[in-house]
Parts: C-alpha cells; sequence; structure tokens
C-alpha cells in the first residue's frame, strides 16, 4: 500500500455525479468474468443504470486472489463498479421469471452464458426477441454460436494461442509467449460496448433491438496487425521479434548507460533528431539507415551502433529530452510506478471512492457528459430506477448492506 492518491481534479470526479452520456439506459448485467463485466462498467461509468446478476455462489471471480478485500479478491473488484447487484438462480423457474421481468424494463442485456444455457432456460435471445422487439441483447462468447468452433467455451489464454497472438509474442528465437494481460478479454468487452452503442443507435431508427455478437476469437484476429497485412502482402511467416517492431527501427528497447529505454522512431525526421542529439549524425547520413525501410533492413547492425553513443546517457533524462524535442521515448516503467506518475492522476486514470475502493479511471473523456464514479463494486440493488431518477439515490440506501 501507498500513499499516493489523485489529483484534485480525479478525485473530484470521484466524488460528483453528472448525468452521463448514457443517463437513461437500463442494462441487465448477466455476465461474469472478464469481457461482460468490462462491458457493463463501461456502460455504467458513462450513466447507464446497470443491474448485475449473479448466480448464488456469486461471480468466480470473487475469488480469483488474492489480493483479497472482505473475501471479495480484487480482479472482480476492477470490473464492477457502477452496478447494482444481485443473486438469482437462473436454473431455477423463480430466478427466470425474475430476469424476464428484469428484461421487459432493460433497454440491452449482457450476456456470456456458454451457447445453448439460457436457450435451455427458455430464457436466450431466439426466445426473448419477439417478447421485447426493442432489446439489445449483447453476447459474449468464446467463437460464436456456430461455425467449426462454433459454441466452444473461450478464455484468454487459449484464445491468444489459437489466433496467433502468442506466436509473434517473446523474444527471437524464444518460445511463443501469453501477452501479459488479458487482452483478448478486454478488447472484446471493449468491442462488445462499441456494438451496444451501435445498436442503440440503429434502435433511433428502426425502433427494434438486436444482437449484438462479440466473440474473443474475432476480438483476436482483429488484434493482428501489422502481421496479418504482412503475410497478405508478402505471403512470409510472422515471427516473434521482442520489443522490436517487425516493419520499423529503432522501434524497440535500448540500453543506455543507466536504464533501458523504449524508443518508438516513427520516421526519417525523428531518426535525425535522435542520431543528433545523441552525437552520432553520421548515422543518419548513411544509406543504411537513412530511411525508415533500409533502417528495418539493417537493424542488426544499427542497434549497437546506436548503443554505442546511448552509453553515454542517463536513461530517464534522456528520454525526457527526446520527447521534448518530438522523439518518443520513454523508460520502461513497472506498474506501480506507471499508476503513481503525475499524469496518471492528471489524467483521471487513477479514481478513489468512499469506503477505501481504488482502480482505474475510464479511458475515454468526454467534454460535457464525463465518465462518473458513483457506485463501489458490491453495492446491492434488486430494481432498476425509476425513470428520470438518479441511480445512485436507489443506490446509497442500500450500499451499507452490500454483500
Amino acid at each position: 500500500m501507498n500513499d499516493f492518491s489523485p489529483s484534485h481534479a480525479a478525485a473530484a470526479s470521484a466524488a460528483s455525479s453528472p448525468l452521463g452520456a448514457l443517463q437513461g439506459l437500463r442494462v441487465l448485467d448477466l455476465s461474469r468474468i472478464l469481457g461482460g463485466p468490462l462491458c457493463g462498467q463501461i456502460l455504467g461509468d458513462h450513466g447507464a443504470d446497470v443491474l448485475k446478476v449473479e448466480p448464488p455462489q456469486g461471480d468466480d471471480t470473487r475469488s480469483w486472489g488474492p489480493p483479497f478485500q472482505d473475501g471479495v479478491a480484487s480482479y472482480y473488484r476492477g470490473l464492477n463498479r457502477n452496478k447494482r447487484t444481485q443473486f438469482l438462480d437462473l436454473s431455477d423457474l423463480e430466478g427466470q421469471l425474475r430476469v424476464q421481468a428484469l428484461m421487459a424494463q432493460a433497454d440491452v442485456v449482457v450476456e456470456n452464458f456458454k451457447i445453448g444455457t439460457l436457450e435451455k432456460w427458455g430464457i436466450g435471445w431466439e426466445q426473448m426477441q419477439q417478447r421485447f422487439p426493442r432489446l439489445i441483447w449483447c453476447r459474449v462468447s468464446g467463437f460464436g454460436a456456430d461455425g467449426p468452433l462454433g459454441a466452444w467455451p473461450g478464455y484468454d489464454a487459449a484464445v491468444q494461442a489459437m489466433s496467433g497472438i502468442m506466436s509473434v509474442n517473446g523474444e527471437q528465437g524464444g518460445d511463443a509467449l501469453r501477452v501479459g494481460l488479458p487482452v483478448v478479454d478486454m478488447v472484446t468487452g471493449m468491442n462488445a460496448v462499441i456494438g451496444v452503442l451501435l445498436a442503440l443507435q440503429e434502435r433511433q431508427r428502426s425502433g427494434q433491438g438486436q444482437l449484438v455478437d462479440a466473440a474473443l476469437y474475432d476480438s483476436a484476429i482483429s488484434l493482428l496487425h501489422p502481421h496479418a497485412p504482412n503475410w497478405f502482402m508478402d505471403g512470409k511467416m510472422p515471427q516473434r521479434t521482442g520489443n522490436a517492431h517487425p516493419n520499423i527501427y529503432p522501434y524497440d528497447t535500448l540500453q543506455t548507460g543507466t536504464i533501458p529505454v523504449f524508443f518508438a522512431v516513427g520516421n526519417d525526421r525523428q531518426f535525425r533528431l535522435l542520431c543528433t542529439h545523441i552525437g552520432c549524425p553520421q548515422l543518419a547520413e548513411d544509406a543504411r539507415f537513412a530511411t525508415a525501410g533500409q533502417r528495418s533492413v539493417h537493424r542488426a547492425t544499427l542497434k549497437p551502433l546506436l548503443e554505442q553513443s546511448l552509453a553515454a546517457f542517463e536513461g530517464e533524462q534522456l528520454a525526457n529530452d527526446l520527447m521534448a524535442l518530438g522523439v518518443p521515448a520513454s523508460p520502461v516503467l513497472s506498474v506501480p510506478a506507471a499508476l503513481q506518475h503525475p499524469h496518471t492522476a492528471h489524467r483521471g486514470m487513477w479514481v478513489e471512492m468512499p469506503g477505501g475502493y481504488r482502480g482505474l479511471g475510464a479511458p475515454v473523456k468526454l467534454s460535457r457528459t464525463p465518465a462518473s464514479y458513483r457506485l463501489p463494486p458490491l453495492t446491492q440493488g434488486a430494481d432498476f430506477a425509476p425513470r428520470g431518477e438518479p441511480v445512485e439515490a436507489v443506490a446509497y440506501a442500500a450500499a451499507s448492506d452490500a454483500r
């Protein structure tokens, strides 16, 4: 634990309750684990009234720790703010009737049950669309409902492996590696939000809801830039290149006199500025390195030449000086260092709420209807707020009884 706290602006955002861009939207979140709950949290951050339904034993991620607070893992707490939660057994008739009553009031349903499970209980999309024609149904799944892999369960790391992501992640000559965060789950959650917003926009014209199909597999395949277009063009097998970019150079971690620094040199002008600043302007005039394409071809020769000059510099100061010149460069920070960076606070990306909750802020900033942080995780609630009444007015009355 540390005593760093967010900036005044970030703290004020956490305390205030602007209406939000999605104020008045009712979301029934039947999802668990990551992709669906992240979708629900994003919608909630921007003002939607989100009711989360968990099975009697709770979302699996409540036990994904340590660390734990009051028996609930940090993993769960990071994905379930701005929601009110209740527990229903959807395999039971009483639970099915209750959730149907909530669907009748909702604008959006978000779920990530194994394909066929809700249908078996009589409360799947196909059964509900006739009863609730304006309902937007967001299904987060591993591989979609049909096709060669249809209805298979999906897990982030397994999809990283089979989508090709893992094959291009790791050091040159080393083993394939999982990306060190659940990137497929998270991007699927974001794609689910995009799909919901698209469907809401279309509903204004047609008056009809529709199915939003967000699959981990599709999201993973969509991330294969630039490796997919490279392969489409030249047919060569994409390789692992460590921190280095496969197309441009120096876009890599290089050793300075103190610490490694990542350089993201994207054009010839930036390369000339870099070489001039570190005292080797002749490299920018060398035909092997004068253009982006040639630097990429001759990267194995260029890297040690750059590091020879970089050895005279203190890494963090060098990165700051280069950024001031317009050359992208950054020291490689730890997660705590990144979270405690002054700019993280300035951008409102660290938020606190009453009761000790701390979490990541919303990355999308809207000038008139910003995101807000109204409900801590584990806030109880069984019903949507009345139309036109702030969600937090209903929720805070029950917050002290949160499970």
